[in-house]
């Protein structure tokens, strides 16, 4: 079972960036898909992005795509959420998954398997 510690949220301005890492305690990173999702109060969780698990494929929510870039480091076990031309829109909880489902798991947060505990970004307008 992985275990997934993400780190990085804070709080900035309209216009500022962040960079979100989420390391995991697997040895074997490299067989999960990994995404990261962001859920406000009294909303769904919400499909940020995803990458593959060589990070040779990526893909993007619309609201993000252009702004945000996901990466992994699977030699230390990281992934990464680089997020810029932030929005007070983009303020939620941010989460890392694991998906061990074999296949790319979509956008549905149903097909992760793992969750780190997340880390607030507030963007102040």
């Amino acid at each position: 079972q992985v275990q997934l510690v993400e780190s990085g949220g804070g709080l900035v301005q309209a216009g500022g960036s962040l960079r979100l890492s989420c390391a995991a305690s697997e040895r074997t990173f490299s067989r999960y898909f990994m995404g990261w999702f962001r859920q406000t109060p009294g909303k769904e969780r919400e499909f940020v992005a995803d990458i593959s698990w060589s990070g040779g494929s990526t893909s993007y929510a619309d609201s993000v795509k252009g702004r945000f870039t996901i990466s992994r480091d699977n030699a230390k076990n990281t992934v990464y959420l680089q997020m810029n031309s932030l929005t007070p829109e983009d303020t939620a909880r941010y989460y890392c998954a694991a998906s061990d489902l074999g296949r790319q798991p979509g956008s549905s947060w149903l097909w992760y398997d793992y969750w780190g505990q997340g880390t607030q970004v507030t963007v102040s307008s």
